[in-house]
């Protein structure tokens, strides 16, 4: 890169970390979920404003052409900061993990995410699919992307509107964590299985389609399962090891040496990367028993400062600026598809809910929030249109549904509160010393690591 390409990045960046950090502040302080301000500052700086009114400008400072360096660089760090979201969500996920509530857990995570899941899967073969289909061309990678999308819920949005309204360690927040952790797990794999059947379509005609998806499919299996019950106990053991010097006297070296790790290793074996990046943070966490979260404590919130203030921030502004909305907004795609699947969430949580013996109100407060995407929402949409599963029109929808049944989770929670209602039967929020919240919302109290993860 000459040196003028150069400060045109570094420039880019700057307009990125700063536009997305203060308009996440600013929609923090509306009480609103601070990954809307940081998409927002992307759409600023994008196709839909800047482009438009500064063309020239914008094409010397964020690049022309996808083959640009500077478009280039930009999009490693999109990919970096995609990879340590989940890098952080997934080491908050085992110290989110509640205990309590284990027969409604059961019962949400047993009807309210594969119904939704499986309607949607049922449905969506009837769609008009050229609609939403990518340069995959793979109907059937079409088809589990939007069955997930439909299913997925945000564990760091809700974390984080839990936070700021000081009822995280309810049984209400107990609960939804708890089956938000496992159902998004699941629903990872199902993207990953997309993004084989996505891939093996592009490299592989005739007969030899079904033996490549089929041994993607094993080995994308093999490493979950590795992942998620062998590997958590190999890190506790190594870290503890006193020939680990770097687990010893450079902590944040040894995390970010696992998190590499598993990223490259996927990679090489052709493992959606972002699954990687949250199986990562599960397992370097998610072994530790609680008395050892302490030694690693400092660690973590250092990873923690720097990814939820420069890379992932970045990461949400990058997202808004490939929105065009100009040219892939289609309100019709939008209202149908968010209205439908938050329909059909709705029923199916609220089924699993008043199976478990809850009554009206906690059904309806376990649904909107169960209908919250965020995050993992707008991760899942980038990383199938990155894939060639999906369109710029349907990545569109998915990202601004996301948004959308965010800001409405909040809305109602805070009302809720406001209004004195409990969000479940039986759970006194000022017997656990919570107060409902009001207008001024007080500064939450949960750890830095979830302070940083939530977006």
């Amino acid at each position: 890169m000459s040196n003028q390409e150069l400060g045109s990045v570094i420039l880019a960046l700057l307009l990125l970390m700063l536009s997305a950090n203060l308009l996440g502040q600013l929609f923090t302080k509306l009480h609103q979920p601070k990954v809307v301000g940081e998409i927002l500052a992307g759409i600023l700086l994008g196709p839909t404003v800047l482009q438009k009114v500064a063309p020239g400008f914008s094409a010397d400072i964020f690049g022309a052409g996808k083959t640009d360096p500077r478009a280039l660089v930009l999009s490693f760090f999109y990919n970096f900061g995609m990879l340590m979201l989940m890098f952080v969500a997934g080491a908050a996920a085992k110290h989110l993990l509640g205990k309590e509530n284990r027969k409604a857990t059961a019962f949400i995570l047993g009807l309210g995410t594969p119904l939704p899941f499986l309607f949607a899967l049922l449905v969506a073969p009837m769609l008009p699919l050229e609609r939403f289909m990518g340069t995959a061309g793979s109907e059937s990678a079409v088809i589990l992307v939007f069955a997930a999308a439909a299913a997925v819920t945000s564990i760091p949005v809700i974390t984080k509107i839990f936070a700021d309204l000081g009822i995280l360690h309810t049984r209400f927040a107990s609960l939804q964590l708890g089956s938000a952790v496992l159902e998004d797990i699941g629903l990872w794999g199902v993207l990953s299985i997309a993004s084989a059947i996505a891939a093996s379509k592009l490299a592989s005609t005739g007969d030899q389609l079904a033996g490549t998806i089929s041994e993607h499919i094993l080995v994308n299996a093999a490493f979950v399962l590795a992942a998620l019950f062998v590997m958590p106990v190999v890190l506790r053991k190594l870290s503890r090891a006193q020939w680990n010097v770097l687990a010893e006297n450079s902590p944040i070296v040894w995390m970010l040496t696992v998190f590499l790790g598993y990223v490259a290793l996927a990679a090489a074996l052709d493992v959606t990367v972002a699954f990687a990046a949250l199986l990562a943070g599960y397992g370097v966490m998610g072994g530790m028993k609680s008395t050892e979260h302490a030694r690693f404590r400092a660690p973590v919130h250092s990873i923690s400062e720097v990814a939820g203030n420069f890379f992932i921030p970045v990461y949400f502004a990058l997202i808004g600026y490939r929105l065009d909305l100009s040219k892939t907004f289609d309100p019709v795609m939008l209202l149908a598809f968010m209205l439908g699947t938050s329909v059909v969430v709705f029923l199916c949580v609220g089924l699993g809910s008043r199976l478990a013996g809850m009554n009206w109100l906690d059904t309806v407060n376990l649904a909107v929030t169960q209908n919250a995407r965020g995050g993992p929402g707008i991760v899942m949409a980038s990383v199938a249109f990155d894939a060639g599963i999906i369109n710029a029109p349907f990545f569109t929808t998915l990202v601004l549904t996301a948004v959308l049944t965010s800001q409405a989770c909040g809305f109602w929670l805070q009302h809720v509160l406001r209004k004195g209602w409990p969000l479940l039967s039986g759970d006194d929020l000022r017997r656990r010393g919570i107060e409902p919240a009001t207008e001024e919302l007080s500064e939450p109290s949960e750890p830095t690591l979830v302070r940083a993860a939530s977006r």
